[in-house]
């Protein structure tokens, strides 16, 4: 049984950077941030600043079919889940098969039951604890080095002058897109989200001093720092998967980008540019539709709506054009059931879906394992948030093996140069935490 007791943080910087501290020396930690404070779009859909789950109870050992594992998990114990699917759960799904190089091994799924959830909403902190194993005192005392000094000394930094690389040249990726655009000539798909990793092996780095300063670069809505034993994620995704509130679901699926003007007039006409690209507004409505065909199937008849079409949101670098699809979810289905409807979710695959995930694994040179997966919550009613787990960096620190991938969705239209160009744009943050002075990303980087 869950209590929870409530705090004032007095300081939200030293909250946050302690946070990541004290969480970071769990085995098993997850941090979502909606990052309020950095003056982001608004999201009227969020319900919290920043949640937290630290420790574990105990966690989910997935079976073969990894979605009626987590259904039975969460029905057991009704409390609070943090966790994430991998993209590679698409194999369970759809009967596909990844046989690509894998240099992070992420398991395809985890879900812990935490030993504290942390819930911030302004500047009172809730602090959740199951009274079988914690009580007001220990709480109070976690509260207490969340809110102190002590941890800043902590966070040691390090030097990250290491090479990074690319897993395929310049003229290979051109290469695979033209091809790309050819299965598209042919009817085969009508949209695909081709990425590319940038890579370092044999490299040593703190996840906590990365993230922070990645959310400083780059704060997103759906940012994320999610430790499992020696494994991390460090995530500044601007994309929502799926949320549940109640009956109502909502998905806002990302398809359209372009970078900050240096002024405000470039900026506005930026803005205009992207809102009337036919490019862009093709890429975007196409996953709309299949966001749309994806909820149908566990929703009410004739729920399913399109609550915003090409909206343009403005983030730190780049302007983002979202839409928002919603539904209500029959009462005959269980919130897992939503989820593995829509996964992987439709703006890092293409269309048609199963044929564009076959496309993807034969030019893409590597699984994707957790990236374009999905990281978030589940409340003990079954409420959840999802993000999309992209603009993010991945770290197996056993391996000593950091990752970072960055694609673009190839359409009828899509010119390979300006698509590869798209690429560096959404990997500039993290050449720009790790200093790479590359001529090709000097275009794009905006400090």
């Amino acid at each position: 049984m869950r209590k929870s007791i409530c705090f004032t943080v007095s300081d939200y910087g030293i909250f946050f950077r302690n946070l990541l501290v004290v969480g970071n020396s769990f085995e098993r930690f997850c941090l979502l941030n909606s990052n309020r404070t950095a003056n982001l779009p608004e999201d009227n859909y969020s319900n919290y600043d920043l949640l937290a789950g630290i420790g574990s109870l105990d966690e989910l050992i997935p079976g073969q079919d990894s979605f009626a594992s987590l259904s039975s998990y969460h029905d057991g114990n009704r409390d609070w889940l943090f966790g994430y699917f991998g993209y590679d759960l698409k194999n369970e799904i759809n009967n596909l098969s990844s046989a690509n190089f894998d240099g992070l091994e992420f398991p395809r799924i985890q879900f812990f039951r935490p030993r504290y959830v942390i819930a911030l909403r302004g500047s009172v902190c809730e602090i959740f604890f199951d009274a079988g194993y914690d009580d007001e005192k220990s709480a109070e005392s976690l509260f207490a080095q969340l809110n102190s000094d002590d941890h800043r000394s902590r966070v040691k930094h390090s030097e990250n002058d290491f090479e990074i690389k690319q897993r395929i040249s310049k003229e290979e990726y051109l290469r695979d897109v033209k091809n790309i655009l050819a299965h598209i000539q042919r009817g085969d798909v009508y949209e695909l989200n081709y990425c590319q990793e940038f890579y370092s092996d044999g490299v040593e780095i703190n996840p906590v001093e990365t993230f922070l300063a990645l959310n400083v670069f780059s704060p997103m809505p759906f940012s994320s720092f999610y430790k499992s034993d020696d494994r991390y994620l460090m995530c500044a995704s601007p994309e929502r998967f799926l949320k549940k509130s109640g009956t109502k679901i909502i998905s806002q699926p990302i398809k359209g980008t372009i970078a900050r003007g240096k002024t405000e007039a470039e900026d506005f006409l930026l803005k205009e540019k992207l809102l009337n690209d036919e490019k862009e507004r093709s890429e975007n409505v196409m996953i709309v539709d299949l966001v749309r065909n994806d909820l149908s199937r566990t929703a009410k008849s004739g729920t399913v709506h399109v609550e915003e079409l090409y909206g343009i949101y403005s983030f730190p670098h780049l302007h983002q054009m979202i839409s928002t699809i919603a539904s209500e979810m029959r009462s005959d289905v269980h919130w897992t059931d939503v989820i593995r409807a829509a996964f992987p979710m439709g703006s890092m695959t293409g269309a048609p879906k199963i044929r564009a995930m076959q496309l993807i694994e034969k030019y893409e040179k590597i699984k994707r394992g957790l990236f374009s997966g999905a990281v978030g919550y589940v409340t003990p009613n079954g409420d959840f948030d999802f993000n999309v787990v992209i603009r993010s960096m991945i770290y197996n620190a056993e391996k000593k093996y950091l990752s970072f991938m960055a694609g673009s969705a190839i359409t009828a239209n899509s010119i390979p140069e300006r698509e590869y160009e798209e690429c560096l744009l959404k990997a500039a943050a993290f050449f720009k935490i790790f200093s790479v002075e590359e001529n090709l990303m000097k275009p794009f980087i905006h400090a």
